[in-house]
């Protein structure tokens, strides 16, 4: 057995099997796979075998797609047969609303080239007369998915892998990882069995890795523990029951009848599929529990907890309504399980917080049909340094430290319960909520405030009615416009033409100073630093010339930066910040870093009017010109007084008006948000949340991270040239410029349905060409129709460019603006007084 390797995969399951063979399909020929039991003991020896394509997520999608692809190659390399049976998957609907949201998944399948059908309720009966279509408005049927034996494809990928030179040892546990500098040193004792238990020996190893991938499982907590880590992959219970044969499903099959794809009755709440004559039904129901949640027994090996009948009636129940003939076929078999999940039912892929070289998969609650993807694109991201796709949606440290083991198994379960939930993009989750939240929550509470959450930080979405007499139900969702629309839509309108108030409170900030602060902000970032007392916009690049983080970097001092990114990702950009400053002290001098995100508080003032509601608060020499061009230009910061709290404002606002943002000791933030409302009672001041916000930095084609900025685009493709110096030497410059620029960022305005707009996952088409996808959608209030940004080919990214955009099933006329469509020259932003 070998005690040093280049990677190190510890996980036998299909997710540590599948990663293993990629590492040694992308070029590294000396990878190690530790499974402390058996191959497939875990999870995968009791899944379903399940493939749904159908995810709402991008990355997931191509995770998804590559593995069912990669699946059908495995014969002809290994010589062993998967057990994929290709038999498709319908995906069926009781609800016109299920219907739309299908077709919000649909444009983002086809962005991914994942192909679909659609299906009426006679044509489902009439290629499978056996299924009940009563109540059904439709269907999607995706033809090339099915199902496959976990364990045949487990060892088929474990074979494959072998064939490439990787070793694999079983009965090997790990119990102590150590980071020497350059590589890790780990621990592992040799599984015995003893009394039908597994135990550890006295036998152990050291074995020293470059780099280890977790991939562990239910046992993900205890090796987070062994990391000094957090994690929120948590098991849940899933139980699926296997029928005895269905006597008119083996009549069916006998006079030449085809095997039913994986049904779903999403409505319902379970899919089946055919197993040997009879039926195989896994429902996700309510009330499902959380289990492990500080570690597997050690007496628990491929084990399963009893089956919980009374807790599926309905979805059983449901399941004889759908296929009548199973009414009287017994049961034969039962499975429950423990599957870990998250709380956004998407696994946690990607480097480990804190540590160097140690790799996470983590969290998979649809492991098999992730398994594939998941193994080809972390290979890339280790390998070559970045995925050909954007990866951060899936990666660990989406949860900061904040979270805990409690919150972890609220959200799981409510993951759990939520898998045949309609996913509303507007949707927002109850579980475990409120949790983070700012001093003036209460306050926006009481005035209407409808919360969404960002990383645990409550966030006003929109403020509503409170009179209970008008019968708004602020719970109404849609995959159209919902009951929000209006509200949002007159914030947004109050914001061009009076002045409006946004918590920005949720905004990550980072206090980066010392002598060689500059000198790494410099090599950093791809934008000049500005002087002191200024601020820039600027990016921080991966290795391969992609956008890794977008900043807004305030000079405090000359050497003392104020740094502000995006809410959703504070510990994925501190991370990286802390990381790459580590990497260069030697180089550049001393530097500190410091998260001062719960430290301050953020209010965004914005609009025609916003200069005078805080002039009337402002404490100054001058008040009457404190705040004018002169003294307060366009991209500056000033340390200012607004009645008895300090602020950092900075002038600059994320909706494209005159505005503001006021930066203040969050102990201080009530008292500063009831001057702030005071003062703007007489000029109409409205409270204003985060969709409209969206739609209007929309309007100035103001790129998000996450959405039009990200790790598969560089900010050159991003069509930000303004915002790169190429005088000056920068991480990733010269990836970047080898890049070149494969697709573009625009803004489109789009003549869509008079009661829809895109949501930004929707496929752009010229004529009937494929030619981008959006990245984000909303409407515009400015111009008074449906907005969008995305990528499309560089050829077509010229204002004028006439386009078709996939929304509802249907192609609508969308344009190509030019960017910034809302005023172009920055006049209103820079209005003086």
């Amino acid at each position: 057995m070998k005690t040093h390797v280049k990677a190190l995969v510890v996980g036998g399951g299909a997710v540590g099997t599948s990663i293993a063979y990629h590492l040694a399909k992308a070029g590294w020929n000396d990878v190690m796979l530790l499974e402390r039991d058996e191959l497939t003991s875990g999870s995968t020896w009791h899944a379903a075998g399940l493939l749904p394509l159908f995810n709402m997520s991008y990355a997931t999608t191509h995770i998804h797609k590559y593995s069912v692809d990669f699946y059908k190659t495995l014969e002809a390399e290994t010589g062993l047969n998967a057990g994929f049976s290709v038999v498709g998957n319908l995906r069926m609907a009781q609800t016109k609303a299920r219907m739309d949201e299908y077709m919000v998944y649909a444009t983002t399948a086809e962005t991914a080239e994942v192909p679909y059908e659609w299906m009426t309720p006679a044509q489902i009966k009439d290629r499978w007369p056996l299924v009940n279509v009563e109540g059904l408005e439709g269907a999607i049927f995706h033809p090339t998915d099915g199902y496959i034996n976990p364990a045949d494809v487990t060892m088929a990928m474990a074979k494959g892998a072998r064939q490439r030179g990787v070793m694999i040892e079983r009965k090997w546990q790990v119990d102590g990882y150590e980071w020497t500098g350059s590589e890790w040193k780990v621990t592992c004792t040799k599984m015995v069995e003893k009394g039908g238990n597994l135990v550890p020996s006295e036998e152990q190893i050291v074995i020293t890795a470059e780099h280890v991938v977790t991939a562990t499982g239910n046992h993900a907590q205890r090796t987070a523990k062994l990391l000094g880590i957090k994690t929120p992959a948590i098991p849940v219970e899933h139980q699926f029951i296997v029928t005895e044969p269905d006597p008119a499903l083996v009549e069916y099959r006998k006079n030449g009848g085809a095997e039913h794809p994986v049904l779903r009755d999403a409505d319902a709440k379970w899919y089946v599929r055919e197993e040997r004559g009879g039926w195989i039904l896994g429902p996700y129901e309510l009330n499902a529990p959380a289990r492990f949640r500080f570690g597997v027994p050690d007496s628990f090996r491929a084990d399963l907890f009893p089956l919980d009948l009374e807790r599926i009636e309905e979805e059983y129940m449901s399941m004889i309504h759908r296929l009548p003939s199973s009414e009287e076929v017994g049961l034969k078999d039962d499975f429950n399980g423990p599957i870990c999940y998250t709380p956004d039912g998407n696994p946690l892929v990607g480097p480990a917080p804190g540590l160097r070289n140690m790799w996470l998969a983590e969290g998979f609650s649809f492991g098999i049909t992730a398994a594939g993807g998941t193994g080809y694109y972390l290979a890339q991201m280790m390998v070559e340094g970045e995925a050909e796709i954007d990866m951060a949606s899936l990666d660990p440290k989406r949860y900061g430290s904040w979270m805990t083991s409690e919150y972890a198994v609220k959200k799981n379960e409510e993951a759990y319960e939520h898998v045949f939930i309609l996913h509303h993009p507007d949707e927002e989750r109850p579980a475990a909520r409120p949790l983070r939240t700012a001093p003036v929550y209460d306050r926006q509470k009481a005035l209407g405030a409808q919360f969404g959450q960002v990383n645990g930080w409550e966030r006003p979405n929109y403020y509503g009615p409170l009179d209970a007499d008008d019968n708004f139900d602020h719970d109404a969702r849609s995959f159209r416009r919902g009951g929000w629309w209006q509200h949002v839509h007159d914030e947004a309108k109050a914001i061009r033409e009076g002045v409006g108030l946004i918590d920005a409170t949720a905004f990550t900030k980072h206090l980066v100073k010392g002598p060689g602060a500059t000198a790494f902000l410099d090599w950093f970032t791809c934008n000049k630093l500005p002087k002191t007392g200024r601020i820039n916009l600027t990016y921080a690049l991966t290795d391969k010339g992609t956008t890794r983080t977008e900043y807004t970097i305030v000079r405090l001092a000359e050497n003392e930066y104020y740094l502000i990114s995006a809410g959703a990702w504070t510990a994925y950009d501190g991370d990286f910040l802390q990381k790459a400053i580590e990497d260069k002290i030697p180089e550049f001098g001393w530097i500190s870093c410091h998260d001062v995100t719960t430290q301050w508080g953020v209010f965004a003032i914005a609009g025609p009017k916003s200069r005078d509601v805080l002039a009337s608060l402002i404490r100054d020499a001058e008040p009457e010109t404190a705040l004018s061009n002169k003294r307060f230009p366009w991209l500056s910061m000033r340390d200012i007084e607004l009645g008895m709290c300090p602020v950092r404002a900075i002038r600059v606002a994320y909706t494209g008006e005159l505005g503001w943002e006021l930066h203040h000791p969050i102990e201080m933030q009530a008292y500063l948000w009831d001057q702030l409302m005071e003062a703007g009672k007489p000029h109409g001041m409205k409270l204003v949340g985060a969709r409209a916000q969206n739609w209007l930095r929309q309007e100035k084609s103001y790129r998000a991270f996450g959405h039009e900025l990200g790790r598969d685009a560089t900010p050159a493709e991003a069509d930000l040239p303004r915002f790169i110096d190429l005088s000056k030497e920068f991480n990733g410059k010269e990836a970047m410029e080898a890049t070149g620029i494969r697709a573009k960022c625009v803004t489109v305005l789009i003549d869509g349905p008079e009661d829809a707009d895109p949501w930004g996952r929707e496929a752009l088409y010229d004529g009937d060409t494929k030619v981008g996808r959006l990245t984000s959608g909303g409407y515009s209030v400015a111009f008074g129709k449906s907005i969008g940004m995305g990528y499309v080919s560089p050829e077509l990214a010229v204002p004028g460019q006439k386009l078709k955009l996939k929304m509802l099933n249907q192609l609508w006329d969308a344009v190509v603006t030019e960017d910034s469509p809302y005023d172009p020259k920055n006049e209103v932003i820079r209005k003086d007084g």
